[in-house]
């Protein structure tokens, strides 16, 4: 499931993408793309899509500048990459579960590595293609270093875009890169292709040189700096996936995930959280499905709501019905739709609101019949229509009896 996601980072609005699995998710994971690039740049896009089918849930987004988010990038520099990092984090933490793995991608993941230990819930780092230092990303124009330290800023092409680079860059980025990063109790992976010539292998040997253990080291093979080939971001994915597995704390998850419920009785229908939030397991004796809320009331919208299913049942069983009949008197009835709407506050023609605070509750049934069917034999469905289980059920007095389970 994909959702777009907006947030404040340093006072500008920063967009995202959450993409989630269909279950509970086995972790959230924050993804940092790389210098100047954007969270749909193909690598991170197949990464957290394959990251996604293995059960997580991972957040990338355009900094400050770039892509759909707000802001100059010119007044952008690392130290503001390391606040949407942390803005993107909190986000996660209100919203969902904080992040418990961060990956970078070049410069994104000098910036992860940077940020890692501001993040308590963070407990492994993932670099890919990544400088061991925020200043080597300045190789990318040098040329025009000399232009930026005497005018103050100057535009450079990087790649097939000009960006404006100003001085106050370059003297953030080499700040930073005179401190060293060290990991509190994370664990870390590097990888990285020996054939990168964006940046130099040698960076990913010093990160993993200053880094302590747990710590462990992939070679990309072949793979280009920006993972254009497919199958090299799939790698990547499925080795994460496998990696961090050994350092996240899935205990919440594997209780969330325990055994399905076992089938229901006959003639019953058990209901029973999936989650703990809105998702249900919905059992009969021989099948199984989901019952959920929007995203937009605060469930993951993995199943048809509560009034979907009661919407269903009608149209189910009318359908039935209708089929039923058609096939017993021989019509040519050759296909049925049903079409249901429910609302809440029916105040027109509510015959029975005897109070003045008082309201009625409607469903809208809409019934095609699709054949070579008379006037009369229609007006004969729409009648026997009104007769199916559901509709009498709903339209009687209904008494529902609550009895403790345990």
């Amino acid at each position: 499931m994909r959702e777009k996601v907006e947030f404040q980072s340093n006072g500008q609005t920063l967009a995202g993408l959450l993409e989630t699995p269909l279950d509970q998710p086995l972790a959230y994971i924050l993804f940092a793309h790389c210098f100047t690039c954007g969270k749909d740049i193909a690598a991170a896009s197949r990464i957290s899509k394959a990251l996604v089918g293995e059960g997580f849930a991972v957040l990338r987004f355009d900094f400050t500048g770039l892509g759909n988010s707000d802001g100059d990038f010119a007044n952008t520099n690392f130290s503001s990459n390391l606040q949407d990092l942390l803005s993107a984090a909190d986000f996660l933490r209100t919203h969902h579960q904080a992040p418990q793995a961060l990956i970078g991608h070049s410069l994104g993941g000098a910036a992860v590595l940077s940020v890692a230990n501001d993040i308590p819930e963070c407990k492994a780092v993932v670099t890919i293609g990544a400088p061991a230092q925020a200043e080597h990303v300045t190789h990318n124009f040098v040329s025009a270093i000399d232009e930026i330290e005497r005018q103050g800023e100057a535009e450079v092409k990087l790649g097939l875009r000009t960006f404006k680079i100003k001085k106050q860059f370059l003297d953030d980025v080499k700040q930073h890169s005179q401190e060293m990063f060290a990991l509190n109790k994370k664990a870390l992976l590097v990888m990285h292709s020996p054939l990168d010539d964006t940046v130099s292998i040698k960076q990913a040997e010093y990160i993993y040189q200053a880094a302590k253990h747990p710590k462990s080291f992939v070679s990309l093979d072949k793979a280009d700096h920006l993972l254009s080939k497919k199958e090299d971001s799939q790698y990547v994915a499925n080795v994460i996936s496998g990696w961090i597995g050994h350092y996240l704390d899935l205990t919440e998850l594997k209780l969330a995930q325990r055994d399905l419920p076992k089938s229901a009785g006959k003639n019953e229908i058990v209901v029973e959280e999936k989650d703990h939030k809105f998702a249900q397991f919905v059992v009969s004796d021989q099948h199984l499905w989901l019952a959920d809320e929007p995203t937009s009331v605060g469930g993951r919208d993995s199943g048809p709501d509560p009034y979907e299913h009661l919407l269903a049942a009608l149209g189910a069983c009318t359908s039935m019905t209708l089929r039923m009949y058609a096939d017993h008197k021989q019509l040519p009835l050759k296909h049925i739709k049903v079409t249901l709407t429910h609302d809440k506050n029916y105040f027109k023609d509510c015959q029975e609101c005897q109070e003045k605070d008082t309201y009625a509750e409607k469903i809208t049934r809409r019934i095609e019949l699709f054949g070579n069917l008379t006037e009369e034999q229609r007006a004969r469905l729409m009648e026997i229509a009104d007769r199916c289980p559901v509709h009498k059920t709903l339209s009687n007095t209904l008494i529902i009896e609550t009895q403790p389970g345990n």
